[in-house]
């Protein structure tokens, strides 16, 4: 008899005899188990208490009873009461899109890296600041110690009707245009009076006005933030379900004077320190699936818990992201851009999901939807490639997650990794920015108006203080983006034999033993061995017992 047949013998035979053994004391068991099972929530169709309201009724401010012509005027009757409002914002990442990581003393920020989506926002204001937090943001030359220009509205506006559009500095639409341009589609004017009494406190909806939609469109960049999470179902996210616990933005990323905790710059990886009591004054990152969890969460399985000093939350409760309606965006190549039709016209193709394929001004991408993260080990600390570093033709990783299996402060942690094809400056030896789009009808240096890639190199680079070396290629990259959001329900996490087999989950984790996914032939075999002679023991026993029975 081979190998396999005996272990499947074997196997099959204890099966039973447990099986047997065990029925005895199964109603007992199932009492047990009964008096022991937390009671099961009753359904309800009854949504949880508003947590937004106010004390105040912004309606009945006259400050607020006016036909404000622009968003700095609404923000100068705003800081009639809210005096120091804009001196905070000041000081905070969302204004001025810069910080210095304290461990690799990077200067970090949107207005530092480049990334292989738009790549810069250098000489690209205009456009890129309608994901500012701000009014007037077209170049060099804007003041941002002026508080009128801090946009309070964007954050704070309940109504659903403010808009900033790209290429207006920051500013939304003050009379009717047509969006987007050429589309026959027009955009009516922001109605400042009616938005500015009806603000309030922030919500999934406008901090998603600008996270969703980041790296140029909806779901594009981050593929665990769309707008499916502004009334998400419970499979797509248990915190944020709009009939359960409907939890914002706001109620993990708590702010204190404006800062809002949390960064992508520099994410908490791990946190020993236990379940955080709301209001206690520490440094501590509030937005850790610890700090409300605690580090033993799992109180019917507690094995789980052992799983929790090497990884991640995340790993196991976010089993895919782009989990919604909407594909997310997985490679971009730059070099195919430029390409026109026989009348000079910009070419725009698009897939069955109605996601663009190619466009003219962008070149070709690749969308995907329930997409299985990759895994890596990550410690908090994220290298950036910056501007001005040196690098290969070679692939080029623009961001790096830190982290070893011997390193205590290290999970494993479910990421996206975006792939793509981006310029690269021969001459310097640097990735290279470029002027992509343009300040107005006149510029004809920006790519997406003249698709001239000498021009547009030419504008960003010495927007960075570096004369472009005249000579380009394009090189492969890759950015990793860290997944927290879209968190399913304990029934959809992971199991254990997804991870805990040959090709599982974490094959690419290889600097760690497996149960299940590392195997030792020879520990196998004394294993199986150890079992056959359990069986065989067994079998003698019940023979002996059944034969003294009939002799007695």
């Amino acid at each position: 008899m081979s190998i396999p047949r005996i272990q499947f013998l074997a196997v099959g035979v204890l099966s039973m005899l447990f099986m047997l053994s065990g029925m005895a004391n199964a109603k007992v068991d199932e009492t047990k188990a009964a008096a022991k099972a937390p009671a099961m929530v009753a359904a309800t169709d009854k949504k949880p208490a508003d947590k937004s309201k106010s004390t105040a009724d912004h309606s009945k401010f006259k400050e607020l009873d006016k036909n404000f012509k622009t968003g700095p005027d609404v923000t100068k009757a705003c800081l009639e009461c809210h005096t120091e409002a804009a001196k905070q914002v000041h000081k905070t990442k969302h204004w001025n899109w810069e910080w210095v990581n304290p461990q690799t003393k990077q200067k970090l920020g949107k207005k530092n890296v480049i990334n292989n989506f738009c790549t810069s926002v250098e000489s690209n204001q205009t456009f890129c600041s309608a994901c500012h937090v701000g009014y007037g943001w077209s170049d060099d030359s804007f003041d941002f110690s002026k508080e009128e220009n801090v946009d309070c509205i964007v954050c704070h506006d309940t109504t659903g009707k403010y808009k900033k559009i790209p290429g207006l500095s920051g500013h939304p639409n003050y009379k009717s245009m047509e969006w987007p341009p050429h589309s026959g589609r027009f955009r009516p004017a922001v109605d400042l009076k009616k938005i500015a009494q009806n603000v309030g406190k922030t919500s999934r909806q406008t901090c998603g006005s600008c996270h969703f939609f980041g790296g140029g469109g909806n779901a594009v960049k981050h593929g665990d933030l769309d707008t499916s999470l502004i009334n998400p179902p419970r499979h797509l996210d248990v915190l944020m379900e709009k009939d359960g616990l409907n939890m914002t933005c706001g109620d993990c990323h708590l702010s204190d004077s404006h800062e809002v905790s949390g960064s992508r710059y520099a994410p908490t990886a791990s946190d020993d320190k236990g379940a955080l009591i709301r209001g206690s004054q520490d440094d501590r990152n509030p937005t850790t699936c610890v700090a409300c969890h605690g580090n033993e969460p799992h109180e019917s399985e507690a094995k789980l818990n052992h799983h929790t000093d090497k990884i991640a939350c995340q790993t196991c409760h976010i089993p895919a992201f782009a989990r919604g309606n909407l594909h997310t965006k997985m490679t971009w190549d730059w070099s195919t851009a430029g390409k026109l039709d026989d009348k000079g016209h910009r070419i725009r193709t698009k897939g069955s999901e109605g996601r663009d394929l190619y466009d003219s001004k962008k070149g070709h991408f690749t969308y995907e939807r329930f997409v299985i993260p990759e895994y890596v080990w990550f410690n908090g600390n994220v290298r950036f490639t910056l501007f001005g570093e040196k690098v290969t033709e070679d692939k080029v990783k623009i961001n790096e997650f830190m982290g070893s299996a011997d390193d205590p402060n290290a999970r494993i942690w479910p990421v996206k990794v975006f792939r793509g094809k981006q310029p690269y400056d021969v001459g310097n030896e640097t990735l290279a920015v470029f002027h992509t789009a343009p300040k107005n009808k006149k510029d004809d240096a920006a790519f997406w108006k003249g698709y001239d890639w000498d021009k547009a190199l030419t504008v960003g680079m010495k927007a960075m203080g570096v004369e472009y070396s005249g000579q380009m290629k394009f090189v492969e990259s890759e950015m990793s983006w860290p997944i927290t959001h879209m968190v399913a329900p304990k029934e959809d996490a992971l199991t254990c034999d997804q991870c805990h087999k040959e090709g599982g989950r974490l094959h690419a984790i290889q600097d760690i033993y497996m149960p299940g996914r590392n195997n030792t032939p020879i520990i196998d075999k004394i294993g199986w061995t150890l079992a056959l002679l359990t069986l065989i023991g067994v079998l003698i026993h019940g023979l002996i017992r059944i034969v003294a029975s009939r002799r007695g």
